[in-house]
């Protein structure tokens, strides 16, 4: 299963193993079980640390764990981790063999002291781009932590388990059988909803710090950009952020950022992050800003975080991008996550065979509903408009596809559900006014975006689309406080226009930093 190449850098990562693992497998008679011991066989032909036994006796089958030898095994995959999931893998022997993760100390300080016995799972898709984090992160636990332990489930093996557990989006994690969160979750994020002092410890620490010369709120292009040229200048940068790498995160394919052929976003994220880390910047992660609190001229502008915490400093720049937009329609809360759903790169496998739509005929949409096309029985696109906005290109590949039907001048205006599950679409024909219904398993939302600036209303001014207006130096109506990004009134929403406007941003900020009075 394994290429030469593969195999060479395997060699070189079991070499890092300080103590014997043992992967422990329980097959079963299918396909997928040989291919899983194939796997298994070429991963401990490659080092003297691993061993291999066939005779687990799983509740799920295929499946394996990966322990120490005489010991109960923590971490266990049902499924072949190939894919997305090959890297959590990797890092699991690793991990096991005793090989330090790249965790800070305190994090890991913190995990281990947590209290009581969880065992989590987490369904998964091969396809998903955000599951391996939250594998990654839960396996690191359960390492660390002798009272937790964690499966990753590939759904696409388990149907019937997914279909009874009416689990209709990836990851879905179940905490001691019972649902505990769904979508990507960082592993503080994870500690802090299990360990009930973590949020307030760390709340604590943040608003201990000294003030920030220039406070970005927003981890995104535009916070990154702005970062980077911040610290560059020397002056003290923070960053804090409810993800680091925002909406990109969620994006699959990158085909247009300048002099990269070809990226995801979760590499492109990772990049990021790591060039920000360069730099003497202050990183806060997972902290979701609440209340800007502008103060008079020449003092200090503070961020209020919804942990409790405040920051201080002397400007502050603003980048908290944008999200997908929703129908808001009835029905599309009710049962998002139960058909509803707003990545179909993650989620698309899961309704492998059935009937989906999706909704919005942009570049989104129509990409969106090309991928579908190759893993679900059939995809019905909706446009509200007379004509699809996407390219061209794309709409001649769509059009090309025999199972897709295209639905223009149609207007959403109910998902339909049997109280558990999606069961259809409810929408009106714009041209003849007639109302129309879809028998549907899954609805897959593309209509674009919503600035990230609700918290901002009464504090400066904003668009009537609810952007943050700013001028040509990324001023917005308050002095000290920038803006740069998805979240402004520039236009083009685009990964590297946001980059070139947190830089400018940044370096507005600085000017405005050395024309004023030393607070």
């Amino acid at each position: 299963m394994l290429d030469a190449n593969i195999k060479t850098q395997l060699v070189a990562y079991l070499q890092k193993l300080q103590r014997t693992i043992e992967i422990v497998a329980s097959p079963d008679s299918s396909e997928a079980a040989r291919e899983m011991l194939a796997l298994l066989q070429e991963i401990a032909a490659l080092s003297d640390k691993v061993t291999l036994r066939e005779d687990g006796n799983a509740a799920r089958k295929p499946s394996f764990s990966v322990g120490l030898p005489g010991e109960t095994a923590r971490i266990s995959f049902a499924g072949i981790p190939m894919g997305h999931e090959f890297t959590s893998l990797i890092l699991a022997l690793l991990q096991v063999g005793g090989h330090p993760a790249k965790v800070d100390a305190s994090v890991i300080e913190g995990i281990r002291a947590i209290p009581g016995e969880f065992h989590f799972e987490t369904f998964i898709s091969l396809s998903c781009h955000n599951c391996p984090d939250v594998v990654q992160a839960l396996n690191l636990m359960a390492v660390t932590n002798p009272g937790i332990s964690h499966q990753m489930i590939d759904g696409a093996l388990f149907q019937d388990e997914v279909s009874a557990r009416q689990i209709m989006g990836v990851p879905t994690v179940f905490l001691n059988g019972e649902p505990f969160g769904q979508g990507r979750l960082a592993l503080e994020e994870i500690v802090a909803r299990i360990d009930s002092g973590a949020t307030q410890r760390e709340a604590e620490k943040i608003s201990a710090r000294q003030p920030f010369d220039v406070l970005i709120v927003g981890g995104g292009p535009a916070g990154a950009a702005a970062a980077i040229y911040a610290a560059r200048k020397g002056i003290r940068t923070g960053v804090v952020s409810e993800r680091f790498g925002g909406q990109v995160l969620d994006t699959l394919a990158i085909e247009n950022f300048i002099s990269v052929k070809a990226t995801d976003g979760p590499k492109l994220a990772a990049g990021l992050e790591e060039h920000v880390r360069e730099y003497d910047v202050d990183i806060m992660d997972l902290q979701r800003a609440e209340a800007l609190l502008p103060q008079a001229a020449g003092s200090l502008t503070e961020i209020r975080l919804a942990s409790g915490a405040t920051l201080r400093s002397k400007t502050v720049i603003l980048a908290t991008g944008a999200r997908w937009r929703e129908m808001n329609v009835p029905g599309e809360k009710e049962y998002r996550g139960h058909g509803v759903a707003y990545c179909p790169h993650c989620d698309g496998p899961l309704f492998k065979g059935k009937r989906v739509a999706v909704i919005g005929g942009g570049n989104s949409g129509v990409e969106a509903a090309i991928d579908l096309a190759g893993i679900v029985g059939h995809v019905t696109l909706l446009e509200f408009e007379a004509t699809l906005r996407a390219d061209a290109v794309l709409q001649k590949k769509l059009f090309s596809l025999g199972n897709v039907e295209v639905i223009t001048e149609a207007l959403s205006t109910q998902v339909s559900g049997d109280g558990e599950k999606v069961d259809g679409l409810l929408y009106t024909d714009r041209a003849s006014g007639e109302k129309r219904r879809i028998d549907l398993a899954g609805i897959f939302v593309q209509i674009g975006l919503l600035p990230n600036s609700e918290w901002l209303k009464g504090t400066l001014e904003l668009s009537p689309r609810g952007e943050i207006e700013i001028d040509a130096r990324c001023a917005t109506s308050l002095p000290g406080v920038f803006a740069a990004g998805d979240v402004t009134t520039v236009p083009y929403k685009q990964i590297v226009v946001a980059m070139g406007e947190g830089t400018k941003a940044a370096l507005t900020a600085f000017d405005h930093l050395i024309r004023s009075e030393p607070c």
